[in-house]
C-alpha cells in the first residue's frame, strides 16, 4: 500500500484505516450492484446478505504478535490480508462460485489469491470460499490499491462457522475432544442440508418452468389466469 506523500503528514493509523474503510465501501457497492442486476434480469437474488467489518486495533496487534511480527503500520499492511473483510452469504453453493467469478472479472479488482475451503474443507469441517483482492481507492493524488478479504459461504456454512468461532475463543483454541467431534459431525450435516436444499430448489424451478411452458402452450398469460 503506497500512501500519498500528503497523507504522510497525518496520523498513519487514521490514514490506513480510512483506506481500508473506503475499500469496504467500494467492494460492497460492487457486490450490491451485481446482486441487483441478477434480480433485474432473472428475478433471482443469489446473495442473501452482506456483512463487512474492520479489524479492531486489539485484533491487529494480536495477529501480528501471533505471527511473530513487530507491531508496525508497515507490517500490518504488508502481512495482514484480512484487516478489511466482507462476508457474502448465499443460498446455495453454486451461487458462491458464480459470485466469486463475477467479482474476479471486475476490471479494477485484482485477485491476489484464493483459498477454496469448500472443495477442500479444513480438518475440523470449516467450509467457505476466501478471496483476497485489491481495489483501487482513488484519492486526490491518485489511486491506492487496498486489500480486502472476501468470504463467501451459504447460510448453513455461516451458522456453523459462527458456532465454531465461539467455541474456539471460549476454549482459546483447545476445545474438548468431544466438542470438536460434535462440531465435525455438524459440519457433515451442513453438507447434507446444503445439498438437499439445492436439490429442492432445482425441483421447484423445474416445476415452475413446466407450468410456464404449459400456460404458453394453452395460450394462457404467464400469470396463470385466463383473460
Amino acid at each position: 500500500m503506497n500512501i500519498p506523500e500528503s497523507y504522510n503528514q497525518l496520523d498513519q493509523w487514521t490514514t490506513v484505516m480510512f483506506l481500508y474503510n473506503s475499500a469496504l465501501k467500494a467492494i460492497s457497492t460492487k457486490i450490491e450492484i451485481l446482486n441487483n442486476e441478477f434480480i433485474h434480469l432473472y428475478n433471482y437474488n443469489p446473495i442473501e446478505h452482506i456483512k463487512s467489518r474492520l479489524k479492531t486495533p486489539e485484533s491487529i496487534v494480536k495477529k501480528l504478535k501471533r505471527n511473530g511480527r513487530e507491531v508496525t503500520i508497515a507490517n500490518m499492511t504488508e502481512y495482514l490480508s484480512d484487516i478489511a473483510g466482507i462476508r457474502i452469504i448465499c443460498s446455495f453453493t453454486s451461487d458462491i462460485y458464480r459470485i466469486a467469478d463475477l467479482i474476479a472479472r471486475q476490471s479494477d479488482i485484482t485477485v491476489l489469491y484464493v483459498k477454496d475451503y469448500i472443495s477442500r474443507p479444513k480438518p475440523n469441517g470449516y467450509k467457505s470460499y476466501h478471496m483476497v483482492v485489491t481495489v483501487p481507492i482513488y484519492l486526490s493524488e491518485g489511486p491506492v490499491d487496498t486489500r480486502v478479504e472476501i468470504q463467501i459461504r451459504t447460510i448453513a456454512m455461516d451458522f456453523w462457522a459462527s458456532l465454531e468461532h465461539k467455541i474456539y475463543y471460549k476454549f482459546e483454541g483447545n476445545a474438548p475432544a468431544n466438542l470438536e467431534a460434535e462440531l465435525k459431525a455438524c459440519a457433515d450435516m451442513v453438507d447434507m442440508l446444503d445439498a438437499k436444499m439445492f436439490s429442492l430448489n432445482q425441483a421447484i424451478m423445474k416445476i415452475s418452468e413446466e407450468q410456464r411452458a404449459g400456460r404458453e402452450h394453452s395460450g394462457q398469460p404467464s400469470g396463470g389466469e385466463a383473460e
